[in-house]
């Protein structure tokens, strides 16, 4: 993968990562496949640098119209108004003290980062099958938040019907409220086992030649269609922090990363010409990045998950790192930081960041917190340098962990309340192939 400067001839286009020399195909087919054939994950064959224009933009959905809706070629002009719907909502940036920012990525509807690109790749699948015709299943395994944003996002879209795989018992008790939720052409399931038996059992359904018509596609970050539209928010966070808080150098990003999707949309941002002081990926005890990148883990290990409080983060093999080595290889050490936060300091953080800085946050972003206090103590040429955390999910999401933490429960949100008002449906599936394959092939998908 190259970057491409002085602007872009046509429209991009994606390889599977275990294929060096091709065949290359459009953003399109690689969408509503999610897997490349081979098993591999797309990436894209040149990434176009930033057009001059886009410190110009106005809100998400503007930037998204500058910056992303080119990477189509001809067709820019008809992906722009899907973008620009999908990204409708706020996405702000809070200052906390200590040269610290939070980028509040939890204002969309289901009041996690994943609305940003499960809307936006809903928008563009729907508008790729449109094209081709036929109809798709929307294959995705989440350990929280994403299946919930994949459900808001693609239900009701003509032609498309969505299975989420969730490991039973293993997120909170509003996200799985979220997961269940009756929506027309969704079907939950609850699996018995973690999230990597939910990844295995996704994964080997692409392969399946007996679900070969089933039209499987994916929509967790395993498909390229949700890894662009985070690149935005990155930049977004760039100018509001020139713009709003009067700091053009370049930031520390700081990932709680879990399945690495949204780490490789910051890289992803970096390649295009983004400037960034680094970026640290703050796992959970679930640490194979952070051993692999100081020798103790190797390509090719698979960890079992460990469950903790900051659950959507509980990946033990984490599927982009496929994109990572391939992208960079051993270089990858060079290119980001990575710590690993347990659950009693991730309280300790939930806590601190409460009563000192006066901000309630989610388990997942206090573990990102709790890693940049970290890195800093380690690397003292960072305490000058502006520090944006992402805030992933609304606290309100978990807020037994918050009410443990700070002894008190976190702000109301009216979207959660409203989850707890509508119908639910659900499905036991043990987590075997064989479960998987009857389910999707039979006729229940009537909410």
């Amino acid at each position: 993968m190259r970057v491409v400067h002085g602007g872009m001839d046509g429209a991009v286009r994606v390889r599977s990562t275990r294929a060096q020399d091709g065949p290359d195909v459009t953003l399109d087919d690689a969408i509503l496949a999610g897997l490349a054939p081979d098993g591999g994950l797309y990436l894209p064959v040149e990434v176009p640098e930033l057009p001059p224009d886009w410190r110009a933009s106005t809100s998400l959905a503007d930037l998204a119209r500058r910056v992303l809706a080119p990477w189509w070629g001809d067709d820019e002009d008809e992906i722009a108004p899907l973008l620009s719907e999908a990204l409708d909502f706020e996405v702000p940036l809070r200052s906390l003290p200590h040269g610290r920012w939070l980028l509040e990525l939890f204002h969309g509807p289901t009041l996690s980062f994943k609305d940003v690109g499960a809307r936006t790749m809903a928008r563009l699948a729907g508008r790729a099958l449109a094209r081709r015709g036929g109809e798709a299943t929307v294959l995705v395994a989440t350990s929280g938040d994403t299946g919930s944003a994949v459900a808001d996002g693609f239900s009701g879209v003509p032609g498309v019907r969505v299975a989420l795989l969730y490991p039973a018992g293993r997120v909170s008790d509003v996200q799985e409220r979220q997961l269940i939720q009756a929506r027309p052409g969704v079907r939950a399931f609850a699996v018995e086992g973690d999230f990597d038996a939910c990844q295995r059992l996704v994964k080997g359904a692409f392969v399946d030649p007996r679900l070969a018509d089933a039209g499987l596609t994916s929509a967790n970050s395993i498909n390229i269609g949700r890894l662009l539209p985070q690149m935005l928010y990155y930049l977004w966070a760039a100018l509001l922090l020139e713009r709003e808080h009067g700091r053009a150098d370049a930031p520390y990003l700081v990932v709680p990363s879990g399945n690495l999707g949204n780490l490789t949309g910051g890289l992803l941002a970096a390649a295009t010409g983004m400037p960034a002081a680094g970026f640290l990926a703050a796992h959970n005890a679930n640490r194979f990045v952070p051993d692999l990148l100081s020798g103790r883990a190797a390509i090719g290990d698979a960890p079992a998950t460990v469950a903790t409080l900051s659950n959507a983060m509980d990946v033990g093999a984490p599927s982009n790192v496929e994109r990572l080595w391939h992208w960079y290889g051993e270089g990858l050490r060079d290119r980001i930081d990575a710590v690993s936060v347990l659950d009693a300091p991730t309280l300790e953080r939930m806590r601190i960041t409460a009563a000192e800085d006066g901000v309630v946050v989610c388990p997942h972003t206090a573990v990102g917190l709790e890693g940049l206090a970290r890195v800093r103590d380690l690397r003292p040429e960072l305490a000058g340098v502006p520090a944006i955390v992402l805030a992933t999910a609304h606290p309100a999401k978990f807020s037994a962990s918050v009410l443990r933490a700070t002894g008190r429960e976190p702000p109301r949100a009216a979207a959660l309340d409203a989850s707890f008002r509508e119908r639910t449906r659900v499905e036991p599936l043990p987590a075997e192939p064989a479960a998987l394959r009857e389910a999707l092939l039979d006729d229940g998908w009537r909410a």
